[in-house]
């Protein structure tokens, strides 16, 4: 009896000998509603015990008989799955795309797995470029990523009317949106002092638009090739390639030449993010050291009047000759205005910075989306390219023999290293200048002298695409 109401104090609260069931009533009452829970889940797992035993004896056979349809369906859910892989796309990928140039005309291309696969490495090519070689990263590394992103295998990126590279191109390059707000901040971080200054330097700024023509000429031999045909319109749009302005270029192609835009805007920007890799080459050839080492007289103090009142002349002039080259030059002199009148620091800050970042960002996405395999691997877009750098060439060229040929009639010499900054690519073309002065000699400094030439190209690029937009737009 002692051992049992030993038992029972287990469960007690109290230290003296009576039971719990008349100390504690509650505490029972515990007790038994727990035993009848695990009862009956004892209860239900037995029953489910038993009725999965009865499935198993009845299912053996029919296991057995489908062993063998498991394992297919395993082998083609893995086939399943390995085809949605990047890997069987660059291997087994062949599909056509139908792309709408206007509302009347389609044009279809044959697109391989393989072929995005080169398009990658190109990209992994103009990321190191940027950021190893430090090449223009600004331009380079979102153009090197949007050709990445575009060329990647099922997931759409570029493609309507969801992908988010091909929305970038839509909202903001295919309607000429970011090209004039990338004016708005070359405006405002521009100073026309330099060339108000010297302004005989705008001469060399006109004399680098010599590539303009020569891309011109180039477009309309390539007639000569079969398979590819440009119009004279196409033609104009390739054209401003050589002046190495990139907003210019899609500006003008999306005017006269909306089925060429992507690869026009890939040509431009591709050689302005270069412009560090290709013009100092040219402008060693065509120099001599003692021409290189020419220095430069300190250029005059211009005076904020004159500031203010450049950008003014410039775009009354434009309205008055060239209204076609407006909305161009109207961009860059309101930023300019801006900056120089001084009362709307912010808004000048903002055009800056914040705004033309980001824009630029947007804009090297949106070139890179052109780069799609499709488009750029194609006799055409290549031709396009090739015209663009014999262009380039040609306009570097122009302005350093200009430079030289003015020296011949001057007495003030000019450093003909400052005649390549005469291409539109502001201010990597000026910085390019200044590099190579440097190195011949480290107290030349050039890069103010290099800057009027520059923005004189800005408005020269600006004014050639007036004039074609005029006459064939």
């Amino acid at each position: 009896m002692k051992k049992n109401i030993k038992i029972f104090n287990l469960f007690s609260t109290h230290n003296d000998n009576k039971p719990i069931g008349y100390k504690n009533k509650k505490n029972f009452k515990l007790l038994l509603y727990c035993f009848l829970f695990v009862a009956t889940l004892g209860f239900i797992f037995n029953a489910n015990a038993q009725s999965s035993q009865n499935n198993i004896n009845l299912s053996n056979s029919y296991n057995n008989d489908k062993m063998e349809i498991n394992s297919k369906n395993f082998m083609s859910s893995f086939n399943r799955l390995f085809s949605v892989t990047g890997i069987y796309s660059f291997i087994f990928e062949k599909k056509q795309i139908t792309e709408q140039i206007d509302d009347n005309n389609f044009e279809i291309y044959n697109v391989t797995g393989w072929q995005k696969f080169i398009m990658i490495i190109i990209g992994l090519v103009l990321i190191y470029l940027g950021a190893v070689k430090n090449f223009e990263p600004l331009l380079l590394l979102p153009i090197a990523f949007g050709t990445i992103l575009v060329n990647t295998p099922i997931a759409g990126i570029g493609e309507p009317p969801h992908g988010f590279l091909y929305i970038i191109f839509n909202a903001g390059i295919k309607n000429e949106l970011f090209p004039l707000i990338i004016f708005m901040g070359i405006g405002a971080l521009t100073d026309f002092g330099p060339l108000i200054a010297n302004p005989k330097l705008a001469l060399l700024g006109a004399a680098a638009q010599f590539g303009i023509f020569g891309s011109l000429l180039g477009a309309i031999s390539l007639n000569l090739i079969p398979g590819i045909s440009f119009s004279l319109k196409d033609a104009c749009a390739i054209s401003i390639i050589g002046g190495a302005d990139g907003p210019t270029s899609i500006y003008v192609a999306s005017k006269l030449a909306p089925n060429l835009l992507g690869s026009i805007a890939v040509a431009a920007y591709s050689y302005m993010a270069l412009v560090p890799l290709i013009q100092p080459p040219i402008m060693r050839l065509l120099t001599t050291k003692s021409e290189r080492l020419i220095k430069m007289e300190n250029i005059r103090e211009v005076s904020k009047v004159e500031k203010i009142i450049f950008p003014l002349i410039i775009l009354l002039l434009c309205i008055l000759f060239i209204p076609s080259a407006t909305p161009l030059l109207g961009a860059l002199t309101f930023g300019n205005f801006l900056k120089e009148v001084g009362i709307v620091e912010r808004l000048s800050r903002t055009m800056q910075n914040e705004l033309l970042n980001i824009v630029t960002i947007f804009l090297g996405l949106g070139v890179g989306m052109q780069m799609s395999a499709h488009k750029f691997l194609q006799g055409r877009s290549l031709g396009i390219l090739a015209i663009g750098l014999i262009a380039f060439i040609l306009g570097t060229a122009g302005g350093v023999l200009f430079a030289k040929f003015i020296n011949i009639f001057s007495k003030k010499k000019i450093n003909p290293l400052i005649g390549s900054a005469g291409v539109s690519a502001v201010p990597m073309a000026a910085r390019v200048s200044n590099k190579l002065g440097l190195e011949e000699d480290p107290s030349n400094f050039l890069l103010m002298h290099a800057m009027g030439p520059n923005v004189a190209g800005v408005i020269g690029s600006a004014i050639a695409a007036g004039v074609m937009i005029a006459l064939f737009g």
